[in-house]
């Protein structure tokens, strides 16, 4: 039996709406799935490295083989640990921050980042606390060592990603998707939230997952 791990998105946590849905439903089925707080108590000091390390030390000791399921930054931080752990034999990808920093970094507009590298500190609005909390500049030199050009392990991956998305367009994923035969693309008619679409997503990981058929809700 796979080890699952859920791992939600930037500036959010295991909280999130998304996170409670698939939670709810992999508990329906008497599977628990695993979903770490990835700002760890410490937004304002995030990186994607640490990101790894937290969640490395959440894969079981006995080599059970691990499912990760990552949303937005957390579908880029599971992709570079299923690149760095033989143990991670699944992904499913919602929405994953593919090509996250150029996109993020062209909104936020030259005078803004030359701010926070000057000041260090950005203050970015934080779902979960529903507030603007500062963020380090580290965050921008430390994620831009994460290129998805080094993503070459064929692991089976599922890439679920809305044709609205307007944080992370899908072109990010159909490029990702283009040069790796091992990736399945499944384009939803959604936005980046994919709030509408959670039946289909919840269809999409039972079939890809290979879960019993006892356990479709």
């Amino acid at each position: 039996m796979n080890y699952f791990i859920y791992l939600h998105g930037f500036a959010s946590s295991p909280n999130s709406a998304k996170a409670r849905d698939i939670r709810d439903r992999f508990a329906r089925i008497n599977i628990k799935l695993k979903i770490p707080d990835l700002n760890a108590g410490d937004f304002s000091h995030l990186t994607i490295t640490r990101q790894l390390t937290q969640v490395l030390t959440e894969f079981p000791n006995d080599s059970q083989p691990v499912t990760l399921i990552g949303s937005s930054l957390g579908g880029l931080t599971a992709a570079h640990l299923g690149q760095k752990s033989l143990q991670v034999q699944r992904l499913v990808l919602l929405a994953p921050a593919f090509e996250f920093l150029s996109h993020w970094l062209a909104k936020l507009g030259e005078e803004k980042i030359q701010r926070w590298q000057q000041e260090k500190y950005l203050p970015v609005y934080h779902y979960k606390e529903g507030r603007e909390l500062p963020l380090h500049y580290d965050f921008v030199i430390d994620a831009a060592q994460y290129q998805e050009n080094v993503l070459k392990r064929p692991i089976p991956t599922l890439i679920l990603h809305g044709t609205e998305d307007e944080v992370i367009p899908i072109s990010a994923s159909r490029e990702y998707a283009r040069s790796r035969p091992w990736v399945k693309l499944v384009q939803l008619d959604s936005d980046h939230s994919l709030g509408n679409v959670t039946e289909q997503i919840w269809q999409a990981i039972h079939g890809f997952c290979q879960l019993p058929e006892s356990c479709k809700i």
